[in-house]
């Protein structure tokens, strides 16, 4: 395929659990799980996991994930991340980039023909809830395809009342503990975080189908 990535190596979501480079979601304290895909919450409506156990991330990954808690614990105490999605496997990301087809909207899902990092297990994406277990209001929702998601248009969000101090301050107190454990943002979604290099990932790491 033209364009294609070069990947490291090809392996099954169901064999993942004997794959030594992957930590399952539950062995992370503190850390809040609802993964979107895996019910009908989602932008699709359906569950895309179905059987498929995918509360699992790379080490790497999973490693940021407990320095962000530490961090979260001491700037923001009672708050928790709650992670909704982790591992995505690749044939649920042909489903994504599938279901978008004719829209004007697949900015937001990345082209299967390079690979999401979702599905090498170095991406997350995330939110922040409260002691009483509510999610912070972010002032779009997770996978709203809007320009209001968009870290990059914030300014000219605050500027126009479309974003509140308040949303804008729990937007930032989310990627201030991700980014200072390791992970990137993106420009067009709140919510999504990549560890490593997108590039040196397609090439160097084992991608889930």
């Amino acid at each position: 395929m033209p364009g294609a990535a070069i990947l490291a190596g090809l392996m099954r979501c169901e064999d993942i659990a004997s794959h030594p480079d992957f930590r399952p979601l539950s062995s992370l304290a503190g850390v809040a799980v609802e993964l979107r895909y895996a019910g009908v919450n989602n932008f699709v409506g359906r569950n895309l996991y179905g059987s498929l156990d995918c509360a699992w991330l790379h080490h790497l990954a999973a490693a940021g994930l407990e320095r962000a808690t530490a961090m979260l614990a001491r700037e923001a105490p009672g708050h928790h991340l709650l992670i909704l999605d982790a591992l995505r496997p690749h044939r649920v990301q042909l489903e994504l980039w599938d279901f978008l087809e004719g829209t004007d909207l697949r900015q937001y899902v990345a082209d299967p023909a390079r690979g999401s990092i979702h599905s090498f297990g170095l991406a997350i994406d995330a939110t922040l809830v409260d002691a009483a277990g509510e999610e912070l209001d972010m002032g779009s929702g997770y996978d709203e395809m809007i320009e209001l998601s968009h870290p990059v248009l914030e300014a000219r969000h605050l500027a126009s009342g479309a974003l509140t101090p308040e949303q804008h301050r729990n937007r930032e107190l989310l990627r201030r503990v991700l980014l200072a454990s390791g992970f990137n943002g993106i420009s067009n979604e709140w919510w999504h975080f990549d560890m490593l290099d997108r590039s040196h990932v397609r090439q160097h790491f084992t991608r889930i189908d």
